[in-house]
């Protein structure tokens, strides 16, 4: 019996990053427009995808200090993306489609740039003075206490006109909203409401732990297992006072609060734990905020080594934690890290595929993985990321950004010239071949999502461990009524290991399904297990 929860119980997720996915002008750069011209290959053909909502990492009107993180106009569309009308088509669009679109609020600052700020830094007694967290200096002029950038160096910056310092938990040109100010509170409101209207069916909250701060900005404390050999020197410290503070909780809800007057809007919130593998930062977020309407992407999958009982210890745990309530939201990479294959290699990218789309709640897939896009590698001057130099070194994040691979002609079919960032070399990965090749990584995920959308223990099932007597084994059950799934994944290179579970292969990694129990190196087979009627 299908159930009547809201569309995201059901959603897998996609994340677009503009910049590289289809350049339609042309300029060498991704755009809105190419977005709209790419859609019927997520949804609405025979051939597509098939996946349920794109989540668009962001397009405003920005210097592009942190490629659109340091954002100088919520309410608009850069130039170098298009303009408010592609946005609305984009929108129109993707909803024939049934595609819901969620965007990023960058809430916890603007940029240096942004009205807002050029305001508060003109005058102490300007108006919106306190819409930022300005704090004088020291008495021997040095910053108002120890908290850390996490682009390194320290998260104040004096500003000679004023003779304050400001704050900035990223880069200056980014300084932070102080959001102990109710008017900031309901501006980023009045935000959410601009796109809300605009048919947005929700938002990815950028970097919400920083939203919460010390009021009275004490030190943090340092870190004990702090190794500088191998730690970066954000990691000198604990950031106790500097992030996660209990308020923040409060200024999420009312977030929430807003967006539940209108029907069926999505918030996931960006957060890391203080340690990997901790389940209970991302609990508080469900218990002290509203699990109807939010919840946090979960990334610790991007983290974890290839090992089964990696993967076992923690997705067991984490699901063994969450309330029926509560919403998973499973990401295994995104824009900040190396790519699937990069990580773990081809082979086990497809294993990763059926892990991931067979999770409960939202899987999140990011462009280009489908494929099985690798790191590009870029050269020294053809460096892109503004931060390369200052925290994530070499290319820093470029090489996981790099245009999407639709031909294997001239700039990978994403432009007609050269394109912003360098496409692979190898001209194998890209979506015209692969939807040719019925064994290709491409047609896996789209088996799989086909799946995923007829089935209610996909979609809505519980999630039940499947022990296993070997170390290389990874396996769970999803069951809904009379539909019993069984997905079990061999994370071993190299050799066959029995199936713990018997019934009949649905979709498996390697295609042609084996009437052996034995699963191949890396095979992962979704099983239907006996009694299940589906």
């Amino acid at each position: 019996m299908p159930t009547t929860r809201p569309w995201f119980h059901h959603a897998v997720l996609y994340q677009i990053y503009p910049r590289s996915f289809f350049d339609a002008d042309p300029d060498g750069t991704g755009d809105l427009k190419g977005i709209v011209q790419k859609l019927d290959y997520l949804r609405g053909k025979p051939h597509s995808l098939g996946v349920d909502a794109i989540w668009l990492s962001p397009f405003y009107p920005s210097p592009m200090a942190d490629f659109g993180y340091d954002v100088a106009d919520y309410c608009d569309v850069d130039p170098l993306f298009g303009t408010l009308k592609d946005f609305d088509t984009l929108v129109a669009e993707a909803h024939k489609r049934d595609i819901r679109v969620l965007i990023d609020l960058v809430a916890n600052h603007t940029s240096a740039h942004h009205p807002w700020f050029e305001e508060s830094s003109s005058s102490k007694k300007n108006p919106k003075r306190d819409w930022y967290v300005w704090r004088n200096p020291k008495p021997d002029g040095s910053p108002p206490n120890n908290w850390l950038s996490i682009f390194g160096g320290s998260a104040w910056e004096f500003d000679s006109t004023t003779g304050q310092y400001y704050l900035h938990g990223f880069l200056k040109e980014q300084p932070d909203l102080n959001w102990e100010n109710p008017e900031v509170r309901k501006a980023i409101r009045g935000v959410m409401r601009f796109w809300l209207d605009k048919g947005v069916d929700g938002f990815r909250i950028d970097a919400v732990q920083w939203l919460g701060k010390d009021p009275q900005l004490r030190d943090d404390p340092p870190n004990p297992e702090y190794d500088p050999k191998k730690d970066p020197p954000y990691q000198a410290l604990r950031h106790i006072h500097s992030k996660r503070w209990p308020n923040m909780f409060t200024y999420l809800k009312e977030l929430t609060d807003m967006a539940k007057t209108y029907k069926d809007r999505l918030l996931i919130a960006e957060a890391y734990p203080h340690k990997r593998f901790e389940y209970g930062e991302y609990l508080k977020l469900y218990e002290k905020v509203d699990p109807t309407i939010l919840a946090p992407f979960n990334f610790e999958g991007i983290f974890l080594p290839w090992k089964a009982k990696a993967f076992k210890k923690y997705i067991d745990g984490f699901q063994a934690r969450l309330l029926p309530k509560y919403l998973p939201v499973y990401a295994i990479g995104n824009h900040d890290n190396r790519r699937l294959v990069a990580r773990f290699g081809p082979k086990a990218a497809r294993t990763i595929a059926v892990l991931l789309l067979s999770l409960p709640g939202i899987p999140v897939v990011y462009y280009g993985d489908e494929l099985g896009m690798d790191d590009v590698r870029v050269h020294k001057g053809q460096v892109r990321d503004p931060l390369a130099r200052i925290f994530f070194g070499g290319a820093g994040r470029d090489p996981e950004r790099t245009p999407m691979q639709w031909t294997p002609g001239k700039w990978a079919g994403f432009s007609r010239i050269a394109s912003w960032l360098p496409v692979s070399k190898s001209r194998k990965v890209n979506v015209q071949s692969e939807l040719k090749d019925p064994r290709s990584l491409l047609n896996l995920y789209r088996t799989l999502l086909a799946f995923r959308s007829t089935s209610q223990a996909m979609q809505h099932g519980t999630y039940r461990p499947i022990e296993c007597y070997d170390q290389d084994l990874f396996a769970f059950a999803r069951e809904f009524g009379e539909e019993r799934l069984a997905i079990v994944l061999n994370f071993s290179s190299t050799k066959r290991i029995e199936s713990p579970v018997e019934g009949k292969v649905i979709a498996s990694t390697h295609g042609v399904m084996s009437a052996t129990k034995k699963l191949r190196p890396l095979e992962g087979r979704i099983i239907q297990t006996e009694g299940s009627e589906t």
